[in-house]
């Protein structure tokens, strides 16, 4: 979110980035070939917490903004407009 700071293209830029699979998997992967078993929490609870995200709707951001994702605009009333559109 303080990538927003910098403006749209770089809050994108940086929440998609820590908001893909890749870094927590990679993550528990290192976890497990390292013997690192401090790690492996930390990326089950990352792989969780952007699962619950995509849950509530929040997805990859586009650059327009924060309320455009993959999953769709965020925003009360955009799944009606949505279907009615």
């Amino acid at each position: 979110m303080l990538g927003y700071l910098a403006g749209s293209c770089w809050g994108a830029r940086s929440y998609n980035t820590v908001h893909t699979y890749v870094l927590p998997g990679a993550l528990a992967l290192s976890a497990l070939l390292l013997h690192a078993q401090a790690l492996l929490p930390i990326a089950v609870i990352w792989v969780n917490h952007i699962g619950v995200d995509r849950l509530m709707g929040y997805g990859l951001k586009y650059s327009d903004g924060f309320g455009w994702t993959h999953l769709g605009r965020l925003g009360k009333g955009t799944a009606i407009a949505q279907v009615q559109g």
